[in-house]
């Protein structure tokens, strides 16, 4: 791993750390909780943006992990199997949020319940393996 690679990998993860170090000050300061949401939101898009302009940073990756270059290829497969289970995971997060506390007050009223409440915490679950299996069959091609 050559320095150039290094700097490529360490722009990207030192831009996010720094982000996060600004948004909790800010919020100390006295920001609202939403605007320093929102302000991570965009150093992570604009990180993302960086890393799918600039190929090089996924070909860092590839050389971080496998210790040969052969374009981006590798390190781009790296980033899909990412945002596959990263996008995934996020949504079955939000639909459990939801759905969960639904289903416990369901069987707290009525316990016959349980049965068809537990079904739609199921089903946002589904979404997070789905986006996993999906990132498994990036992995297996890559490698």
């Amino acid at each position: 791993m050559t320095a150039f690679d290094f700097v490529m990998l360490a722009i990207p993860v030192a831009f996010l750390i720094l982000s996060v170090f600004l948004c909790v000050k800010a919020f100390e300061k006295g920001k609202s909780p939403k605007k320093t949401v929102y302000t991570q939101i965009a150093s992570f898009v604009a990180v993302f943006a960086v890393c799918l302009l600039f190929p090089t940073v996924a070909g860092a990756a590839e050389v971080a992990t496998t210790g040969a270059v052969s374009g981006g290829d590798f390190g781009m497969g790296l980033i899909g199997a990412g945002i596959a289970t990263g996008l995934s995971c996020i949504g079955g997060g939000i639909a459990v949020g939801g759905a969960a506390p639904a289903a416990i007050g369901a069987t707290s009223e009525d316990s016959k319940n349980f049965g068809k409440s537990i079904i739609f915490v199921a089903l946002g679950e589904g979404c997070a393996l789905y986006g996993m299996l999906i990132s498994i069959m990036i992995l297996s091609k890559l490698g």
